[in-house]
């Protein structure tokens, strides 16, 4: 009761905020600094390294994100899993083992990625830049697709497995142990530790709190009533999510990979469904929705509306729209079960794709076709759930409580899978015994009660920051060792032509 008491007190929040806001503020400006594009609209430095670094790789690789798509699905569906049994590979390397399958590996960082990005994000993009930001949202997520292979591809090459089989990867290995090939040991590290400080932060605000916080808010608005007894006892929510997540995350990635290889079709699915039914009932209206788009495509607005909407609200308000180049997901791939780096890098490459291109593209059709934007008004990330909860609400009724489920598995999954990469993170600076574990992961849930409980805007700005700022050792790392991906690339299309 006097935790409670404490948390739910408004000066008790502000103060927080004051006192954090007043001593990162300089580190959040920096990372957030922005070049401007027009007179009132600027875009922060780090996503014009994202969005060229993307370019580059996608030009780099000959389009891979289109040229590799249907391989990328084929080797889901294991038609070339033979070559896991059956190839050159040397017995005993690393890379032949690992603790999920390709379809858990891509679940887990699918959960991470879906997420209320997808939903509010959207809101906040077209109410932006209008309906032509769709346009620059697809095409980000195309981009995306060749960034996320290059970091997977790595962090498979690089991944190191322990003597009972635990996988520990992502860009802290492949920055260490890649650069260190290169003769830049010192730097490798340095970049290494850099990322590991940022994911763990990142993990306890954006891919927790906030999480926590917003899925409340909606269960909130939705669920409860002013004079319900839960109402307005974020705490609650809390703890009954931190128990959730403490019994999946106890279990590591094989029990991560098991809830998410469910939960995760189960809610795009849910999700999908209820798009689709306002889309059929109002299918007359979806070619004029898609000529909205077109008109819309080179208005300023719109270029800088996609932009901003899908990388910096896609994540400051709920998860990076896909976190391409950003290096997290390559921390969930690099646990899968394979020989060859590269499979995996295709697998991931679909990451994107479903995020951004499909999911992200039918919340804008039925944002625009229920006449729930108005351009020009800026709204935040509560509102724009809120506009997505009505234009659904606008066909079916009932369908604002699907998409509280929907959204509370999100927030769900995406909290699982960045307790995961926290690990991670954690584990590299501070080691893997069973207490360093504990502490990590106790610590995590503690901060999903209180993402509940209070809205910690400088907390969370900071953690997002964090997020951001992973990207700078991450993307140094991706264009140096790019042509270790390419001879990983080709040892693998190799092995498939064997098999044809």
């Amino acid at each position: 009761m006097i935790f409670s008491s404490l948390i739910s007190e408004q000066s008790f929040d502000e103060q927080i905020n004051e006192a954090f806001g007043n001593a990162t503020s300089w580190f959040v400006d920096a990372i957030l600094a922005q070049i401007p594009i027009t007179k009132s609209v600027g875009i922060p430095w780090v996503l014009l390294i994202l969005l060229g670094g993307a370019t580059y790789f996608t030009i780099y690789f000959r389009f891979i994100n289109i040229r590799s798509f249907y391989t990328a699905i084929q080797v889901i569906r294991g038609k070339f899993d033979v070559l896991e049994n059956h190839s050159e590979e040397k017995k005993g390397e690393n890379s032949a083992h690992g603790e999920v399958s390709h379809f858990q590996a891509l679940t887990t960082a699918v959960s991470a990625t879906v997420g209320l990005g997808n939903i509010a994000g959207v809101a906040i993009a077209l109410s932006i830049g209008g309906p032509g930001a769709t346009f620059w949202m697809i095409l980000i997520g195309l981009l995306g697709m060749s960034s996320k292979f290059v970091e997977c591809t790595l962090g498979v090459a690089y991944r190191e497995i322990d003597t009972k089989g635990k996988v520990y990867g992502g860009p802290m290995y492949y920055l260490q142990k890649g650069l260190q090939e290169k003769g830049l040991g010192k730097l490798g590290k340095v970049l290494a530790i850099i990322f590991s400080i940022m994911c763990i932060g990142g993990s306890f605000g954006g891919g927790n709190m906030f999480q926590a916080n917003q899925a409340f808010k909606l269960f909130e608005h939705v669920v409860l009533s002013q004079n319900s007894l839960l109402y307005g006892q974020g705490w609650v929510f809390g703890v009954v999510m931190a128990i959730m997540v403490g019994v999946v995350i106890i279990g590591g990635i094989k029990k991560i990979a098991s809830v998410t290889d469910k939960v995760v079709p189960v809610m795009v699915v849910i999700y999908i469904l209820a798009v689709l039914s306002i889309l059929i009932i109002n299918w007359p209206k979806i070619p004029e929705a898609i000529q909205t788009i077109w008109d819309g495509v080179f208005h300023p607005e719109g270029v800088v509306g996609g932009i901003i909407g899908v990388l910096i609200q896609g994540f400051r308000r709920g998860a990076f729209s896909n976190e391409a180049g950003i290096g997290s997901s390559s921390i969930a791939h690099s646990a899968v079960k394979t020989k060859f780096p590269a499979s995996e890098g295709l697998v991931a490459l679909l990451e994107p794709f479903i995020d951004t291109v499909v999911v992200c593209t039918m919340t804008a059709l039925v944002l625009i076709i229920t006449g729930q934007i108005n351009t020009g008004i800026e709204i935040n990330s509560e509102q724009g759930v809120l506009l997505t909860s009505s234009a659904l609400e606008s066909g079916i009724s009932w369908f604002p409580y699907l998409l509280t489920i929907a959204v509370i598995l999100f927030a769900f999954s995406s909290m699982i899978s960045w307790s995961y990469y926290g690990y991670q993170a954690w584990s590299y600076l501070f080691g893997r015994g069973k207490r360093t574990e504990y502490v990590y992961k106790f610590i995590f849930c503690c901060f999903t009660v209180i993402g509940a409980a209070a809205t910690l805007n400088a907390v969370t700005d900071f953690s997002d920051a964090m997020v951001f700022a992973m990207m700078v050792p991450n993307m140094i790392g991706l264009f140096m060792l790019s042509p270790r991906v390419m001879k990983e690339l080709k040892k693998y299309k190799s092995n498939i032509s064997k098999i044809m």
